[in-house]
């Protein structure tokens, strides 16, 4: 009985550590709090740019909930 050969799969290339997501989010929460215990007036100059991304998140989260909902 003869078999035919099937091609092996191919593995995907493993992603490097820092390409994941969670790593690159504890690396800026570490580096963020370094910042603000070594360095708090460079912390104070940056706290618009972080209270204005807070904002910009609150503002988006009410609509993608509706439309989750709206189309689940």
């Amino acid at each position: 009985m003869l078999v035919p050969k099937v091609p092996r799969a191919i593995a995907a290339p493993r992603k490097r550590h820092f390409a994941r997501t969670y790593v690159q989010v504890l690396a800026a929460i570490v580096l963020g709090a370094a910042i603000g215990y070594l360095y708090p007036e460079t912390g104070q100059s940056l706290k618009p740019l972080g209270d204005a991304f807070i904002k910009v998140v609150k503002m988006i989260i009410a609509p993608v909930i509706f439309l989750t909902i709206a189309t689940g």
